[in-house]
């Protein structure tokens, strides 16, 4: 499983007055099995590309392959685009609607013609890999969760339909600190459970840094800078340009080894912490 993006562009109300360029000849690929984040300021476009990769928006020019399928051709039916390829949007408890969390977690699978004991252990599971206690919820109005209750409830409907593919706009925003890392580590569970794809949009450097093998810094449209998290983060001026930060964690290690020569590139607190033990133990 992979995704290949050709030269991507996107125009909307093309020809009138507000036209706007929302992408601009993007290309990037992601290989099987990586977590790829997607970072940029607000109407940078991010949106815009998550949407192409499933086939709700299709390119004025263009490509996107999905496991060796271009998914931009005409050709290929939507649903087998949207089976392989799930989107959960910004606040996706919002798309709940069914009387009961089993029944709106069984929505996606029914349509797709999985019926009895399949079903009912489709649902199990992916209540389950979401962190929900499956016993305790399923019959519970999924308007009576909790908030990040609900956000899991949403995204396990999506996880229902066994994507190869899992696309997550914003899945920590609006969250407390508390349901906010419960999301992050349901999104490590979902990804070392199924081994899929997944892409997720993030104004939270922290997350993205600790989370992804892969970067994407998309800006005014364009693709401005990809690679691992320390290739993109090194490149503080460029990103500074585009106002956007480093993961805090960044500020305090650059702060340190301009104080006492830590000689760290740390990103994360875990990563920052065995640095700063490594020069207390060898500089003393």
């Amino acid at each position: 499983m992979s995704i290949e993006v050709k030269n991507l562009r996107y125009v909307y109300n093309q020809g009138m007055p507000g036209e706007t360029v929302a992408l601009d000849d993007v290309s990037f690929g992601i290989c099987d099995g990586q977590i790829c984040g997607v970072i940029g300021h607000t109407g940078s476009g991010k949106s815009t590309l998550l949407q192409h990769l499933n086939g709700l928006l299709k390119p004025m020019d263009g490509e996107v392959w999905v496991d060796g399928q271009c998914i931009t051709d005409g050709s290929i039916r939507l649903v087998e685009v949207r089976r392989k390829v799930g989107l959960v949007f910004q606040y996706p408890e919002y798309q709940l609607f069914e009387e009961t969390v089993a029944k709106d977690v069984a929505f996606g699978p029914k349509n797709l013609g999985i019926e009895g004991d399949e079903l009912d252990e489709t649902v199990r599971k992916a209540i389950e890999l979401v962190g929900l206690d499956y016993e305790k919820v399923k019959d519970a109005s999924p308007f009576e969760l909790s908030g990040g209750m609900k956000r899991r409830a949403a995204i396990a409907g999506v996880i229902a339909m066994k994507p190869s593919v899992l696309i997550l706009d914003e899945p920590t925003a609006g969250l407390d600190p508390k349901s906010h890392r419960e999301i992050l580590a349901m999104i490590r569970r979902i990804h070392e459970e199924l081994g899929c794809i997944i892409i997720f949009v993030s104004h939270n450097m922290g997350d993205i840094a600790s989370m992804c093998d892969k970067v994407l810094v998309i800006n005014k449209g364009k693709l401005a800078l990809e690679g691992t998290p320390h290739e993109v983060y090194s490149q503080e001026e460029k990103l500074e340009a585009m106002g956007l930060d480093v993961p805090p964690v960044r500020e305090i290690v650059d702060r340190l080894n301009e104080e006492i020569n830590l000689g760290s590139d740390a990103l994360t607190v875990e990563d920052a912490a065995e640095d700063i033990k490594t020069w207390l133990e060898t500089s003393h």
